[in-house]
């Protein structure tokens, strides 16, 4: 499957508490070795994570640009506190990069000045991407939820209106956010005492149900999938109606080698089947599924069907 230049392969905002160091590593691998066209940073998630990481935001940005990546800043997905909002302001105050908002205070911030719009805005249908278009969005993620026939409806509208579409395609789903760090409570700590639990956990801590099935994952305030998305063999159809980007999120796993795989589905260099069995072998332990995007439980794997 040979796509056109105009699909991008792009790297979502690291959502775990990863260390400096381990994030050092990884932005230098994706830079020197990772086939994505546009790599996105910042905090999403905790605010009080970003000290650990933001003083090496500029030469992260500087290498991945360097290595010719496009690089984008998001912001916070909840904005409660008098620093997340001067945060939040300073951010949509940026001129370069480019900035993906993920909350109403970063819209509000932003004025009516170019940005993108992150997958915790819910731009569920046609009306409401119309709307943010007018606001200065010239890009927008899609909610990892939506269904195929939503996912078209909506890359309809966004095209008709010159925006960028993107669409989470690998990765755990985010699946809530809340004002409570259910991470720290479960460690018998407060959000304010926190002590950083969360760094134990790189790809999020497991939740399993009374008979011991795995079901979440706990990420400080945010609820995730216990699988992986997995929509490479959907790329396909993705791209032919109008999704021009085309997101991974970064989890524990060779995100090199899973960013490789997309790219040689997208390039035509392999077929998607051999495709996705490397892709299930590099993500072993963990599952991989596609139900949201055929619209029904997010955990479950549904086989495209073979073609007539």
């Amino acid at each position: 499957m040979a796509v056109t230049e105009m699909t991008k392969l792009t790297l979502g905002p690291i959502a775990y508490h990863w260390s400096a160091e381990t994030r050092r590593d990884f932005y230098a691998r994706i830079a020197d070795e990772a086939p994505v066209d546009e790599v996105y940073l910042g905090e999403v998630i905790c605010s009080k994570r970003t000290p650990f990481h933001e003083p090496d935001l500029p030469a992260t940005i500087e290498r991945l640009e360097r290595a010719g990546k496009t690089v984008i800043v998001s912001s916070l997905a909840e904005v409660m506190l008098k620093r997340e909002r001067k945060a939040t302001a300073d951010l949509a105050a940026m001129e370069r990069p480019e900035i993906e908002v993920n909350n109403a205070a970063g819209l509000f911030e932003r004025g009516a000045h170019p940005h993108r719009i992150g997958p915790f805005m819910n731009a569920y249908n046609e009306a409401t991407i119309d709307w943010m278009a007018g606001q200065g969005a010239t890009h927008v993620c899609l909610p990892p939820e939506m269904p195929a026939e939503a996912i078209a409806a909506a890359a309809e509208a966004a095209g008709k209106l010159g925006l960028g579409v993107e669409v989470q395609v690998f990765g755990r789903a985010s699946l809530a956010v809340s004002a409570r760090c259910y991470h720290a409570r479960s460690h018998g700590r407060t959000k304010d005492n926190c002590q950083f639990v969360c760094e134990a956990d790189p790809d999020g801590m497991p939740l399993s149900t009374r008979d011991d099935t795995p079901i979440l994952r706990v990420n400080g305030i945010q609820t995730q999938s216990e699988s992986y998305v997995d929509l490479l063999p959907e790329t396909g159809r993705l791209i032919a109606d109008g999704v021009t980007h085309l997101r991974l999120m970064p989890q524990a796993a060779d995100m090199v080698a899973v960013a490789s795989v997309f790219r040689q589905v997208l390039d035509g260099a392999l077929e998607v089947a051999e495709a996705d069995a490397r892709l299930a072998a590099l993500c072993e332990g963990t599952g991989l599924a596609n139900g949201f995007y055929h619209g029904t439980a997010g955990y479950r794997r549904i086989a495209m069907a073979a073609p007539a």
